[in-house]
């Protein structure tokens, strides 16, 4: 895509969702954090339904630690790769209470030195909580970038570098929630829902689906 239509896709995405939100349920850093966890390989939705009941009980380091891993495990049961990600929310719960005060660091490579937390989940974790213009690459930015030569490549780490690149400034603060919703919703894997899409004029993708 040319920079004036890139310009003009994130212009419209902005005039109909000034102010997108994460999807995930959450009251403050960490809390989002350990919803970031376990939302690997899981919906959003289904992560929601677990943490509820966590979250009024537990919103520190401290406070899972005291609830235990047993615990945790109680309330994550329903979450896909529940066992695993209930030792790395501990372990990391762990690390916050020794080598950060109990605060969830606003920095990258303390946040991918945690269990279970990689790129993604680190730029996630700085883009929301912290206003970070960071890029989190999951599959819809992935599959968006690349059908719409937005910011073609192979790999999520070239995406991200592609997009940070292509997008303008001030679009960067909340670019990452504009893809993905788009992804999610409209520019879906099987079907994208063409017709309906506020940037199908701007599109360069080979096939369009019309109904």
């Amino acid at each position: 895509m040319k920079p004036a239509a890139i310009n003009d896709m994130f212009r419209r995405l902005q005039a109909a969702n000034p102010e997108p939100k994460s999807e995930l349920d959450y009251v403050n850093p960490y809390t989002l954090l350990v919803a970031v966890v376990l939302s690997a390989q899981a919906t959003d939705a289904g992560v929601n339904k677990a943490t509820r009941a966590l979250f009024e009980r537990v919103t520190t380091p401290q406070g899972m630690l005291d609830l235990g891993e047993e615990g945790l495990r109680e309330h994550i049961k329903t979450i896909g790769l529940f066992n695993t990600k209930a030792k790395n929310v501990i372990k990391l719960s762990e690390i916050l209470v020794r080598e950060h005060g109990g605060e969830v660091p606003r920095d990258r490579e303390a946040l991918e030195k945690l269990p279970g937390v990689g790129r993604k989940t680190a730029n996630v974790v700085l883009n929301v909580a912290f206003g970070e213009e960071t890029m989190a690459v999951d599959t819809h930015i992935f599959r968006v970038s690349n059908r719409l030569g937005l910011a073609p490549g192979k790999t999520p780490e070239q995406v991200e570098a592609g997009l940070l690149k292509a997008i303008p400034k001030p679009f960067l603060r909340h670019a990452h929630h504009w893809l993905i919703l788009h992804g999610r919703y409209v520019c879906k894997a099987r079907k994208p829902d063409c017709d309906r899409c506020p940037i199908a004029d701007l599109c360069t993708a080979a096939e369009k689906w019309v109904a």
